[in-house]
């Protein structure tokens, strides 16, 4: 799975975001778009990670699906 793959089916991932996230909102996660760029931030404003750390968890996230 790529992230095109993801940004194309967003409606059916965002609940997997949903869980893997507990912090995150509906509307935050819906804002998201698909977007990999606005995930990665959103996970560091929530969570407090640096850029490299919020890239690696959504990456590893991907992968998992």
């Amino acid at each position: 799975m790529n992230w095109d793959q993801i940004s194309g089916r967003w409606k059916e991932f965002k609940g997997q975001a949903r869980t893997k996230w507990g912090e995150l909102t509906d509307d935050e996660i819906d804002q998201v778009e698909g977007d990999r760029e606005r995930m990665v931030g959103l996970i560091q404003r929530k969570y407090g990670d640096n850029k490299a750390d919020a890239e690696r968890k959504v990456d590893d996230w991907m992968r998992g699906l």
